[in-house]
């Protein structure tokens, strides 16, 4: 296998030698949060698309031993598919992380490829995978016949990753033109600062979350705007989402997101299995809630014994976040 710093590029097979592979976008020569983890349960090869996929292979040390690497440039799905469809048309599963490259790079290529695809998969192989209901947030087993691409839901838990790992080694591809960009082509006008309110909770490094001990949908709304002030995205547990409070995505647990924040703040919740099973290993957890034994308190850094309504009306008043008034 070539070295990573090999200058030639080597000849795209027909098709992966292999019944299940890895794709990666890259962006700047960084792979997609959750990376790792889809090439460790998906994985018998990898491949990096887009820009600086070299430097990309430094973030899989560890994690596997060799990946195939397209020098793509900046991120066009719509013209990557045509030139990808041929290397993995021979692979019965083609699996991405469920981030913003991979939602709108994986259905462009099931289309070209005429597979089906399975979005947001909690796991994923060879004709089968797992997702969440969306109706009722439970778990459906899906039979897929046949080959099929599917993103899959990633949780920033880390990997346990074996001491003075060899470097990564890069085989890289260069991937014939295909005839022209696919149905639906983009122009890419920039990028955007992330925004706490609506970033995807995975990508979160700070959370505040609330329970049913917050009592109202107002409270929830008032928590967000705390949140807002600090810098830290709102999550919630499953009961809040069956009452129609906050959408799914903002659920965190088993049938929700998996986190791994540096910060998670617990406001009202009494810390089910259901719940701390989706999140991963914060540096710091504090927990609000009125009874000192429930679960949450034993895992909290700080487990503070109060009202967790009326400590977020006085964060809020401290910070100066929106106040939401109550039956609002």
């Amino acid at each position: 296998m070539p070295a990573p710093d090999t200058p030639a590029p080597a000849a795209a097979p027909s098709a992966a030698p292999a019944s299940t592979l890895a794709l990666l976008v890259v962006r700047d020569g960084h792979l997609p949060l959750g990376s790792d983890e889809v090439v460790a349960r998906t994985g018998a090869i990898t491949l990096l698309v887009g820009d600086g996929v070299e430097r990309a292979c430094a973030e899989l040390t560890g994690v596997t031993s060799a990946v195939y690497g397209w020098e793509a440039g900046p991120f066009r799905p719509d013209r990557w598919v045509g030139r990808l469809a041929p290397f993995v048309s021979g692979v019965e599963l083609v699996c991405l992380p469920d981030g913003p490259g991979g939602r709108d790079l994986a259905p462009r290529l099931a289309h070209e490829l005429g597979w089906p695809c399975v979005p947001r998969a909690l796991a994923a192989a060879a004709g089968r995978a797992l997702r969440t209901d969306g109706r009722s947030a439970g778990i459906e087993s899906l039979h897929v016949d046949g080959p099929f691409v599917a993103t899959r839901q990633v949780g920033r838990r880390p990997l346990g990753r074996p001491a003075g790992a060899a470097p990564v080694a890069l085989r890289r591809l260069e991937l014939a033109p295909s005839a022209g960009a696919s149905p639906g082509s983009i122009e890419s006008l920039g990028f955007v600062d992330v925004d706490v309110r609506t970033m995807e909770l995975a990508d979160a490094e700070r959370i505040v979350a609330g329970g049913a001990g917050l009592g109202s949908a107002a409270r929830l709304e008032r928590l967000a705007a705390v949140g807002g002030q600090i810098g830290a995205a709102l999550g919630a547990t499953r009961v809040l989402t069956d009452w129609g409070w906050v959408p799914h995505e903002r659920q965190i647990g088993t049938t929700g997101v998996t986190v791994d924040p540096r910060l998670y703040l617990a406001f009202g919740i009494s810390g089910a299995i259901q719940h701390t099973a989706g999140l991963g290993s914060p540096d710091h957890i504090v927990a609000v809630n009125v009874d000192p034994s429930c679960p949450m308190m034993a895992m909290a850094d700080l487990a503070v014994v109060a009202d967790a309504p009326a400590v977020i009306d006085e964060l809020a008043a401290r910070l100066g976040a929106e106040m939401v008034a109550e039956g609002s």
